[in-house]
Formats: C-alpha cells, sequence, structure tokens
C-alpha cells in the first residue's frame, strides 16, 4: 500500500483540478502547483508510484489524462 502522505497529496490535486476548471476560473494560482503541466506531472508521478494493488479507487490514470486534456497540457 502506497503511504498515506501520497493518498492525501493526490487527493488534493484532484481537488485542486475540479477548482480549477470550476469556480477557480481557470486560473493556475488556485492549483498546489501553481502551474497547469506541473499539477499533472505530479499527480501521474504519485499514480504511477503507486503499486497495482495499491491505487486509488476514486482516480485512473484515464481520468488524470482526462483532466490533463480539459487543462490544456499533455
Amino acid at each position: 500500500m502506497a503511504r498515506k502522505h501520497d493518498y492525501m497529496l493526490l487527493g488534493r490535486l484532484l481537488c485542486d483540478c475540479k477548482y480549477y476548471l470550476g469556480n477557480g476560473n481557470r486560473k493556475a494560482k488556485h492549483l498546489w502547483a501553481g502551474d497547469e503541466q506541473e499539477q499533472i506531472d505530479k499527480m501521474r508521478e504519485l499514480w504511477d508510484a503507486m503499486p497495482a494493488d495499491g491505487k486509488p479507487e476514486w482516480l485512473t490514470r484515464e481520468q488524470i489524462d482526462n483532466y490533463a486534456k480539459q487543462m490544456g497540457v499533455k
């Protein structure tokens, strides 16, 4: 199982993305990383580092990629 801190941070990054795309009016200042690409990169890094049997049920790699598309990054 991945460290609790990694799950907590990934959850925070996800919440930031949702806010950014909604009431945050697409302002990078509302993101933990302060930059769209860096935010997505960190989410992917955390998710990829989790063991296969310890990935969060509430977020898939495909969902992260979808947030990236919505935020205009790769």
